[in-house]
């Protein structure tokens, strides 16, 4: 437990060294600045503490690039591997490369019992990175991205739970000792998305519309995913729309200097309404289906599960802050109902 909080307190003054050192640079362009951001979604939100409660995730989306060769970040030798991804080679696009690193945590829903409940879902976690490659113009964005982590114990679910809840000062969950069983995983993930209604403005009000569809396969998670956000307000920045915590979906680095965290337009301020609507046909979900190669608790999945959301972001100078109530149906066949949590994010171009 002191290693993990030693752990934690390093991220901390990484994450302020991270955000607070640009506020000293000067006027930066797409291909010359980073774009970081720090996610946060907890159902504490919603006064529960079941299903999908926990997540957090730190990421980098690397300045516009030409090609992936001209990243100075990755080594030489994986560079002729990544020339034979798609859009890889395709003229007049720019590229971002993202780095992440991330943790999800699920529970059932009565966590004050010790004993294995069998017609709730499973204790789990996951520990993971991930890297990603945009190819992508105003209009488009495609990404294939690669996560690979851990499940079970060594996720270290259960030490950050009992973190949050001795800093929130409540009881703490009683039944990790029946959690999935620790095991490698990874995914890989596809996802496009679309501006299909090109950002209008009316004397600094705007909307557009964005979306997306996609698809992941491998041991932790496979789906076939499609959705749309529609955004309204004063400044809507052009980058590609607010995301949850979930594969594929980096999407706040600006595409041009339109974007207010880039020009002067409305003073580096921006306040726009979101609302989203996303859907998956899930064939295999690792926290519900349980351990792939030995047995574990799992319970019968519901292979349709949709997200309704619906938030606010605001922009001032370089920052970038988003909350958003997320509504998801049922995700296994005994689930009483719906699941309600929130979802923050903090993001700086640097």
């Amino acid at each position: 437990m002191r290693a993990f909080q030693s752990v934690l307190k390093s991220l901390f003054i990484l994450i302020l060294f991270t955000y607070l050192t640009p506020l000293f640079a000067g006027e930066l362009l797409p291909d010359e600045s980073w774009t970081a951001t720090l996610r946060f979604e907890n159902d504490l939100f919603a006064d529960t503490d079941r299903n999908y409660t926990n997540g957090i995730k730190l990421s980098w989306i690397s300045p516009d690039l030409d090609h992936f060769r001209d990243s100075d970040k990755l080594p030489e030798w994986s560079k002729k591997w990544i020339r034979k991804l798609p859009f890889s080679r395709e003229e007049g696009l720019q590229r971002n490369i993202t780095f992440s690193v991330g943790q999800l945590m699920f529970t059932p829903t009565d966590i004050s019992r010790y004993d294995l409940i069998i017609d709730d879902r499973p204790y789990a976690g996951w520990l993971y990175s991930a890297l990603g490659f945009h190819n992508k113009s105003y209009r488009h964005l495609d990404t294939i991205e690669l996560q690979f982590g851990i499940i079970g114990p060594w996720s270290q679910a259960e030490a950050s739970q009992d973190l949050i809840h001795d800093i929130r000062d409540i009881p703490k969950a009683n039944g990790w000792d029946n959690q999935l069983k620790n095991e490698p995983g990874f995914a890989f993930i596809y996802e496009n998305k679309s501006r299909v209604i090109p950002l209008k403005t009316f004397d600094g009000w705007g909307f557009d519309a964005i979306t997306h569809y996609g698809a992941s396969v491998g041991t932790v998670y496979t789906y076939i995913n499609s959705g749309v956000e529609m955004r309204f307000g004063w400044n809507v920045p052009t980058d590609f729309g607010t995301s949850l915590i979930r594969p594929g979906g980096e999407t706040n680095a600006p595409t041009d200097t339109a974007d207010p965290r880039y020009t002067e337009v409305g003073h580096g301020f921006s306040l726009h309404a979101f609302a989203a609507a996303s859907g998956r046909l899930v064939l295999r979900d690792i926290f519900l289906d349980g351990n792939t190669f030995r047995d574990s608790h799992s319970v019968d999945k519901e292979y349709l599960v949709g997200d309704f959301v619906l938030g606010l972001s605001l922009i001032v100078d370089r920052f970038k802050l988003s909350y958003a109530n997320v509504l998801r149906t049922e995700e296994f066949k005994l689930q009483k109902s719906g699941h309600n949590f929130g979802s923050i994010s903090l993001s700086i171009t640097y």
